[in-house]
């Protein structure tokens, strides 16, 4: 029989795990465990004292899976790593949706995991493992763990461990000047908004401020300048707008990096270059509308639905692409790159650490190419 306390814990990895920790109460908490509220104050100062009890448990048992194994082989400390990874999604599916929150919330626990992360992998390169090192392999491999565990997106294990050890672009190299050269233009600006428009764009910046639950639907119209009943001519529910805004977000991105994505001097681009420049042009995205990721990071507890939407699209623009993938399963492939950008633009958007961009994705450039197998064993 398990202790009052654990009771507890178990009660709310449950409810967090299919509920926005703003939606989930304490008497919510105490009710699903069959226990008084009184009782949750003898172990805990409140809500979130408990929250951040699950995230330390997290953190710890992550820290454990992640122990490297002495063998000498590092593609097989690379096949470990990848097993470890994936594996803990796979085995927690409920943990990881609360730490998710959790770190997106509390961001020191992203920055306590990456330190995990990064010490693990210099173990297994036998090398400090900076900011390139970390976005390469464990923004690919935390990507498509996730996404495999709370998505249902097919990857193979196997090819995740190859394309650490020996890269994605095998043999490709690419020319700096193309991948960063050159001007971008930004979206159309439109002279006269419609009443819609003025509602998304004030909501996006609300929403990237604020936050969903943070922001009313007064406050809304208020900076569009138009009346409540404006907004439920447009939208049902401020879901409803919710959603609309991601797949507005997506769009926006995604036409964004297509107009800019050709190379000054007009010649194709190699598949790496075309990588490489995208990633680039994402951060430049980020660097213009510092609104964009925040949105997305939380309707991804908020809307799950119209976040998998948002990277659907993703996926199907990388089908169209799919040469270049070595011998890695396209799906795996596509997931491994998404990751990258995925973590990439966590750095970017919430860190506000100064970040030399064009340094890392210059070096992650190197690791698409060959991977770790070229650093000494």
């Amino acid at each position: 029989m398990i202790g009052t306390e654990e009771r507890l814990i178990e009660s709310a990895v449950s409810l967090f795990s299919h509920s926005w920790y703003g939606t989930v109460s304490v008497a919510a908490i105490c009710r699903n465990a069959g226990l008084s509220n009184g009782v949750f104050y003898r172990y805990f100062d409140g809500k979130e004292a408990l929250f951040r009890k699950v995230l330390e448990q997290v953190l710890s048992m992550i820290r454990d899976a992640l122990a490297t194994p002495s063998v000498p082989s590092k593609r097989d400390r690379i096949r470990s790593l990848v097993q470890a990874v994936v594996g803990f999604s796979r085995d927690h599916k409920e943990l990881v949706t609360v730490f998710r929150e959790g770190q997106y919330r509390f961001f020191e626990y992203e920055r306590r995991l990456m330190a995990i992360y990064q010490q693990s992998l210099s173990s297994v390169i036998e090398r400090e493992a900076g900011l390139p090192e970390y976005l390469f392999a464990l923004g690919g491999l935390r990507f498509c763990a996730i996404r495999s565990a709370l998505h249902g997106v097919a990857i193979r294990e196997e090819d995740l461990g190859e394309i650490l050890y020996g890269g994605l672009f095998r043999g490709m190299s690419f020319d700096a000047s193309r991948v960063f050269g050159g001007t971008a233009t930004p979206h159309p600006i439109a002279l006269q908004e419609r009443a819609r428009d003025r509602l998304l764009r004030a909501g996006r910046r609300l929403f990237g401020e604020k936050g969903f639950f943070e922001t009313n639907i007064h406050e809304i119209t208020d900076l569009a300048e138009l009346s409540v009943g404006a907004f439920y001519n447009h939208f049902e529910s401020k879901e409803a707008y919710f959603a609309e805004l991601i797949r507005m977000v997506g769009h926006d991105v995604r036409q964004f990096i297509a107009r800019n994505l050709p190379a000054a001097d007009g010649a194709p681009l190699n598949r790496l270059e075309r990588e490489l420049r995208g990633l680039w042009l994402w951060l430049v995205y980020l660097a213009i509308d510092k609104d964009c990721y925040p949105i997305v990071r939380e309707a991804e507890f908020v809307l799950p639905a119209a976040v998998r939407e948002y990277y659907g699209h993703f996926v199907d623009g990388y089908r169209k692409n799919p040469e270049g993938n070595g011998d890695a399963d396209q799906e795996t492939s596509i997931e491994f790159l998404l990751g990258i950008a995925h973590y990439f633009g966590i750095e970017a958007a919430f860190d506000m650490t100064p970040l030399n961009a064009r340094t890392a994705v210059e070096a992650i450039g190197g690791y698409l190419s060959r991977g770790f197998s070229e650093l000494p064993d």
